[in-house]
């Protein structure tokens, strides 16, 4: 596949100031006369200037070149990288087909095991990362980060209103799980949670995430995919958005969610969405929040440890007997990570893919289960596996 059909330079007035040798820039790979050999890469930039999901009409407002400018000039972290910037992907003649483009390129990446890494541009073109999976013989789980949850059950006309509900509804189906973080209880439709809680996702309000962040780890710890919209940090740290309220994560707690995210041994790709140049202030401080949160993603991603072979010597296994009809609960336990992970069986007749037999789990989960209750976490798993 010649990927570089499908996209524009990096603008060169970002990068030729530059001159620190410990800068971001100066350690990852930019596309020139001599294309680079991506499937070299761990992971490929890609840049967003597609707004039609939002109602915006051919309206490129360079986002992803302010967003390049603060990342560009933060120093690289103590790992070697393999990256390559992509550059921005042309728009198509319509939005489905950018998402088309962005679909494929992202399906040529995935086969070559390189991460994509995509910014700028609306939240419904997390469809597009989705659809990448498609025939890959594998179930698939989301992390949403929103303070909405854009079901589009109030007849929202625009595409990023309702990007859900079009994943839920895609066909052929191949999402296992869907986990949506950062809500705001006064912003959502009671409806949509609902939905959510009959298809056994899991839906974290702000509240919730606050009282002990910790705890949003194996939930950020399941996903193949994060999809990462900036309207769910407030807007004194993060004003560069239409919708951006006074409430929601700081911009301490993005990054937080983002490292989880990088550690995250299954998670292979991660989209950042809705920055709006025209919202943000005189300092560009959204553009430099985004840009800190995609270098904590990428410092997560080079400090991975776990290899998921739950069988060898980098595990612990604890076996907890329930007083119930359920047979005992199986743990394990990794001595890398001092991360926790708990056995799900399939009910009979209904395996699908072993992976999903064995979720992430915090410890509070074991601990309960030492109490003879089941977690809510094993509850709404075996439930999917229906």
């Amino acid at each position: 596949m010649d990927v570089k059909i499908f996209f524009n330079a990096v603008n060169e007035r970002l990068y030729n100031p530059i001159e620190s040798g410990h800068s971001f820039f100066k350690n990852i790979y930019l596309p020139g006369p001599s294309f680079p050999d991506i499937k070299k890469a761990d992971i490929a930039m890609i840049g967003l200037e597609e707004y039609r999901g939002a109602g915006r009409e051919n309206e490129r407002d360079h986002g992803t070149d302010e967003i390049r400018a603060k990342l560009y000039n933060l120093k690289k972290g103590a790992n070697t990288y393999k990256i390559v910037d992509l550059g921005n992907l042309r728009n198509g003649p319509t939005l489905e087909e950018t998402q088309t483009r962005l679909q494929e390129v992202c399906r040529f990446l995935l086969d070559n095991e390189v991460l994509p890494l995509v910014f700028g541009g609306t939240h419904d073109m997390d469809i597009a990362l989705y659809k990448a999976y498609q025939d890959m013989e594998k179930l698939v789980s989301i992390l949403n980060v929103d303070a909405f949850i854009d079901l589009g059950l109030e007849d929202e006309k625009f595409d990023n209103q309702n990007h859900i509900y079009k994943i839920l509804t895609h066909e052929p189906n191949f999402l296992f799980n869907f986990s949506h973080i950062g809500y705001q209880s006064y912003l959502i439709n009671p409806k949509s949670l609902a939905m959510m809680e009959e298809l056994y996702f899991d839906t974290y309000r702000i509240g919730k995430l606050r009282q002990n962040i910790f705890e949003m780890e194996p939930v950020i710890r399941d996903a193949d995919i994060l999809s990462f919209d900036i309207t769910a940090i407030r807007s004194g740290d993060a004003p560069g958005n239409a919708n951006a309220q006074p409430f929601g994560l700081t911009g301490e707690e993005a990054c937080q969610l983002c490292w989880y995210a990088g550690l995250n041994e299954k998670m292979s790709s991660a989209g950042f969405f809705e920055y709006d140049l025209m919202q943000d202030d005189q300092h560009k401080k959204t553009a430099s929040v985004i840009a800190t949160m995609i270098w904590y993603f990428i410092e997560g991603f080079y400090h991975r440890k776990d290899h998921f072979s739950f069988k060898s010597n980098y595990y612990m296994k604890y076996v907890v007997s329930m007083p119930s009809d359920t047979d005992a609960l199986t743990f394990f336990k990794s001595k890398l990570s001092e991360k926790w992970w708990m056995e799900v069986p399939y009910p009979k007749g209904k395996k699908v893919f072993d992976r999903n037999s064995i979720v992430p789990c915090s410890y509070s989960d074991y601990e309960k289960a030492m109490k003879g209750e089941l977690p809510e976490r094993w509850i709404n798993t075996q439930a999917r596996l229906l």
